[in-house]
């Protein structure tokens, strides 16, 4: 199954609803906006898909949700799933679609994902969402939120590598950037790494530039197999490759601090699509929190263990580095809904792989690595994506 995968199936949708504020619309309606929208870029109509994999909404939580997503844009389809492993889920739901149509159970699959943390949720709500992710006998009665356990990860790296947080900046400093030229972003105004140090502390060492957006919005691709593929409105953006790794589920029983299950899934994806880091022109690296990016650079390969910090602080992530990251904005600029969020890094890097992404296309884009998370650096999935298959 891992030789027939690599290159048999190929993105042929793309599309994002509005993200940031967007109170008219409920998590639900941003899902099927997305998925009408990926729909029509694909130029097809809704009875040719005949498979959907969602993601739960935090905001607005449905019992069946694929199936009520489903329901709602009247589409009846042969293979339907619901997907959640956190932020991770949009790859995890790509690994999934992916052998599905490789297995015959679907031909054209639409993976659609969308959330209201910022309008859909009270502060009260949020708040307990935020502190529900701990152990409940050994984290949870300490009252930690999310980012004291990425603060956690943060001082051990420093701790362990002489990581400094002005090097951890560099990280949101650099997504800025990237957002500064993308009109869809949330937050476009340019920061400096003072900027972030003099923003407020949020968990030590984290200060506010450190942390992700809390946003509304929805976004969905399409897949099918590489024969469907052909003859369609857009170029075809084909998967070479997909890994997962799963380490843990709560931070106190994490194997490391330091190094995580990213080194499985991207040795895993590396190995069914026969590239290695030399072949990737850019990437999307989940940045819920700039700690998460620098690891994810280290356990990918892109730098050795331990050099995140000056690799990040030596511009390569920035727009015309040598590994741009996160051309969108990320999750620290463009938007983040929750879960979801990663399935911006997805439509962004089909767009850039089709080469149409405007004033800021990258000079090379040819095979792209996204990679994402969820829980507390817990499940990882990574995945090769380029524009022809070798």
């Amino acid at each position: 199954m891992t030789a027939n995968l690599r290159g048999a199936t190929a993105f042929i949708g793309a599309a994002d609803t509005t993200v940031g504020v967007v109170p008219d619309l409920n998590a639900t309606e941003l899902c099927v906006q997305a998925a009408l929208a990926a729909i029509k870029d694909a130029g097809l109509e809704k009875g040719d898909i005949d498979g959907l994999i969602t993601c739960n909404s935090m905001a607005q939580p449905i019992m069946y949700h694929a199936e009520a997503i489903a329901e709602y844009m009247q589409i009846f389809p042969r293979y339907c799933s619901s997907v959640n492993t956190g932020g991770g889920t949009t790859f995890s739901a790509v690994h999934h679609a992916a052998s599905a149509i490789a297995t015959g159970m679907a031909d054209t699959i639409v993976i659609s994902m969308g959330d209201s943390l910022r309008s859909g949720m009270t502060r009260e709500q949020a708040a307990k969402t935020q502190s529900s992710t701990g152990h409940p006998l050994y984290e949870q009665v300490y009252g930690q939120t999310v980012p004291s356990y990425y603060a956690l990860i943060a001082q051990a790296h420093m701790a362990e590598y002489g990581t400094t947080q002005a090097q951890y900046a560099e990280i949101a400093v650099a997504a800025r950037a990237h957002a500064a030229g993308n009109p869809t972003a949330q937050k476009r105004e340019p920061i400096s790494v003072d900027d972030v140090l003099a923003s407020r502390m949020i968990a030590d060492p984290l200060h506010l530039l450190d942390c992700s957006l809390m946003s509304d919005g929805g976004s969905a691709v399409v897949m099918t197999s590489a024969e469907r593929a052909q003859d369609r409105p857009h170029a075809p953006v084909y998967l070479l490759g997909v890994g997962e790794g799963h380490s843990h589920e709560h931070i106190m029983a994490a194997r490391s601090l330091t190094t995580s299950a990213a080194v499985e899934a991207g040795q895993r994806a590396y190995a069914m699509a026969g590239a290695n880091v030399a072949d990737i022109d850019f990437a999307q690296l989940y940045d819920c929190f700039t700690p998460t990016v620098l690891i994810e650079l280290e356990d990918l390969g892109f730098c050795a263990k331990g050099e995140g910090g000056d690799f990040s602080a030596s511009g390569a992530l920035k727009p015309g580095g040598s590994l741009p990251v996160n051309t969108h904005g990320g999750l620290l600029s463009h938007c983040h809904p929750g879960n979801p969020g990663s399935m911006f890094a997805l439509t962004e890097t089909i767009q850039q792989l089709r080469h149409n992404c405007g004033d800021r296309q990258l000079a090379k884009a040819e095979t792209a690595l996204v990679h994402a998370q969820g829980g507390i650096m817990s499940s990882h999935a990574a995945v090769i994506l380029a524009r022809d298959v070798q």
